[in-house]
């Protein structure tokens, strides 16, 4: 049996997308991996290049663009290998990443999930360990002004794991779905991504579910795996910024105030409006 699960979903990665594949070829060494491309209705040709990429790939195509969550589902039923990389096809593993993520969850069973140091290209990290979102997180994110000028503020360090205090590996939260190491069972048991959630924030739910029914989470900064951000969004930049906010509602909604009259929920929910019509304005001005 295949033991090695690779899982990348496709829209219009372009030569990124080749790069992926490139680099799982060169960094998987003797491990027995498969790679399944979920292609969400790209028109850029990348799906076609991924095709030639060797017999370990697959392409599926769905019919269109069915989203994050509903696309690795579909391909993770159709594998029966124990372990699944979730892979963004904008990243592109380094040398010995998987073997690294594999070593810590067989040295620690209790955890369903693993995650590397997702990197920029100029080796910068890009804060991929992160705390369970709430209303702070607004303010203290990963990209936000607050971060980048108080980044050793409580708010700050919860929100966002510093790779230097994470030496050796240690339990987190979430870890990003830009890469990720995740165990079958436990994927399973929990039924998978949540396919409420189009684009973003999925991976934040789903390992507060998995916490939720008793797994761990881990952060491993030892396995770095490059990721070039937004490669996919950007071509079609209204629709991710719309789906990034309606996605945070619903894991606000859905984790931190699930009563529907809780105040909070409606000051989130007006928030995050604001922001979007913001976002949305700011990018159809010239040079957005």
């Amino acid at each position: 049996m295949t033991a090695l699960s690779v899982v990348i979903v496709n829209f219009n990665a372009g030569p990124a997308l080749a790069d992926c594949l490139s680099s799982l070829a060169e960094h998987l060494g003797e491990v027995d991996w498969e790679t399944l491309v979920v292609d969400n209705g790209s028109t850029d040709g990348s799906d076609v290049a991924a095709e030639r990429a060797g017999p370990r790939v697959r392409v599926l195509r769905g019919g269109g663009n069915v989203g994050f969550a509903a696309a690795i589902n579909a391909a993770a039923r159709l594998t029966r290998a124990p372990l699944l990389l979730l892979l963004n096809p904008d990243a592109r593993l380094l040398p010995d990443a998987v073997e690294t993520l594999c070593a810590d969850l067989r040295s620690h069973p209790e955890c369903a999930v693993v995650g590397p140091a997702v990197v920029n290209e100029d080796s910068s990290p890009q804060g991929s360990a992160r705390g369970d979102p709430d209303m702070l997180t607004g303010i203290f994110g990963r990209t936000t002004v607050a971060t980048r000028l108080f980044p050793r503020l409580g708010a700050a360090r919860r929100n966002v794991v510093v790779v230097e205090e994470a030496a050796g590996g240690r339990e987190v939260d979430w870890v990003s779905g830009a890469c990720m190491l995740v165990r079958r069972d436990a994927f399973d048991r929990v039924g998978g991504f949540d396919e409420r959630f189009f684009l973003y924030w999925e991976d934040a739910d789903l390992c507060r579910r998995l916490r939720g029914a008793g797994w761990r989470v881990r952060y491993q900064p030892a396995a770095r795996v490059v990721h070039l951000v937004g490669r996919s969004s950007r071509t079609n930049a209204s629709l991710a910024i719309r789906a990034f906010h309606r996605s945070a509602y619903l894991y606000y909604v859905t984790h931190v105030h699930p009563s529907r009259w809780h105040p909070a929920r409606w000051a989130a929910f007006a928030l995050l409006a604001l922001r979007c019509g913001w976002r949305l304005a700011r990018r159809q001005r010239p040079g957005g």
